[in-house]
């Protein structure tokens, strides 16, 4: 069965890129404040008053019950780590900072693993991995490549350098609703999937693990760790496909 694809409007690519402009804003402040020491909690609150004093809202907060504005992971958990006042991070850390926005009826979702303090070559070389995944994928981001080039790229690449990616989670297109399809996998055939059009936006976020790809959510019903206990890190941005290069509306500042 073909899956539809929605394609946005001038006015609603606009949208998104200023969606896009704004969370990435909000994630270098968070950035910011990274250091040994503070508490996840304490990042999330910090989160929070960015996102409102912006006239933004956000995205995450009650999200299918989700209880926090960030999703801030550390070393060998994955993605949707709740933030707490006993979470602290320390020096050699790797923290993934994950953050949406809804900002005047369009969403913004970017996340990054960044460092705390002095960190390990092997957890280096795992974080220049997992962008360098992302940066691969962009080569496929035109109008004549399908879903699965770009999430064969990513594949590739991370298994290439002695990665695994991760197949629980997946990159999804994005506009008025936080979460639209077609997904954007991680792994994939090249070649296949739904084809790319001008006036999509999706949110390309690769995730590997200096492990086996097999993850386990724990007790709190959110935090996905890797079930071996390795390292991981998570990469996002917002990509529109335009007629000529792809446009990447978030950033790392």
């Amino acid at each position: 069965m073909t899956q539809i694809v929605e394609i946005k409007t001038e006015s609603e690519l606009k949208s998104l890129r200023e969606a896009g402009k704004l969370v990435s804003e909000i994630l270098s402040v968070i950035k910011s404040k990274v250091q040994a020491g503070i508490s996840t909690k304490e990042l999330d609150d910090i989160a929070y008053k960015s996102v409102v004093s912006h006239n933004a809202a956000p995205a995450f907060l009650g999200y299918r019950g989700y209880p926090s504005t960030t999703c801030i992971s550390i070393n060998n958990e994955l993605v949707h780590g709740i933030p707490a006042h006993k979470k602290n991070l320390q020096d050699g850390d790797i923290v993934s900072i994950d953050i949406g926005i809804k900002y005047n009826g369009f969403y913004g979702d970017v996340a990054q693993t960044v460092a705390v303090g002095k960190i390990s070559e092997s957890r280096k070389k795992l974080m220049k991995t997992g962008y360098n995944c992302f940066l691969e994928s962009l080569k496929y981001c035109y109008k004549q490549y399908r879903v699965g080039d770009i999430s064969h790229s990513i594949q590739r690449y991370a298994e290439t350098n002695g990665y695994s990616v991760i197949r629980d989670f997946v990159g999804h297109t994005i506009g008025r609703n936080l979460h639209e399809k077609p997904d954007i996998p991680n792994f994939g055939q090249a070649g296949t999937g739904p084809r790319l059009y001008p006036g999509m936006v999706i949110a390309i976020e690769p995730m590997i693990a200096e492990g086996i790809w097999k993850v386990k959510i724990l007790q709190d019903g959110w935090t996905v760790i890797m079930q071996d206990g390795k390292d991981c890190v998570h990469f996002e941005h917002m990509v529109e496909i335009t007629d000529s290069e792809p446009r990447v509306l978030t950033s790392y500042n």
